[in-house]
């Protein structure tokens, strides 16, 4: 018998997670009962599930960085580690242009557990770390390149005006950071 209850729990929880995503990406002062109530889930059940703001925000937060980290995965299992890296830039970049409400919520309640959302973060380090090293096995990269150079060099991106035309600027701030990453390596001869 538990386990309908269990199954039902979860179902109650995705949906609360996919309710507060889409309302805190529009409003990050969105009221929980709101959550609640586009969720179809009342407000004892939500409560159970998420007790406060933070932890609602954390939780959404942890899941989606968890999706931005296992993608690189992903296109390391289906493309080369170059262009692999290319597309998670670009997907990392998509993200926080799609995000920003959600960013602005995040910010609301990090100033409660800023270590927490250090933590969050993780994920995301972990994936460029695998990019990084993917690449730097592969000689696309020149080694020694840290997790702290590839974000510090990826910033530019977060500074996009999205309002407008942001494809053809992402693109050419990608290929900048890919060709900053490359300097230096030797150039490899397809043999024949």
């Amino acid at each position: 018998m538990d386990s309908p209850k269990r199954a039902d729990a979860v179902q109650n929880r995705e949906r609360i997670l996919s309710v507060a995503l889409d309302e805190l990406i529009r409003d990050a002062g969105v009221p929980l009962s709101a959550i609640a109530k586009k969720a179809g889930i009342g407000q004892g059940t939500f409560y159970r599930h998420f007790p406060t703001r933070e932890a609602l925000v954390m939780e959404v937060y942890r899941f989606e960085m968890l999706q931005v980290a296992e993608f690189a995965e992903h296109l390391l299992e289906t493309r080369a580690p170059d262009q692999a890296l290319r597309e998670w830039m670009n997907r990392l970049a998509e993200y926080s242009m799609t995000k920003a409400g959600l960013a602005n919520a995040i910010r609301e309640v990090s100033f409660m557990r800023d270590c927490q959302a250090k933590t969050g973060y993780a994920p995301v380090v972990a994936a460029a770390q695998l990019l990084l090293d993917a690449n730097q096995k592969a000689g696309n990269i020149h080694a020694g390149v840290t997790t702290d150079d590839f974000f510090l060099a990826t910033a530019g991106i977060w500074q996009i005006d999205f309002t407008g035309k942001w494809q053809p600027r992402l693109a050419w701030l990608i290929d900048f950071v890919m060709a900053g990453l490359r300097e230096g390596v030797p150039v490899r001869r397809a043999t024949l």
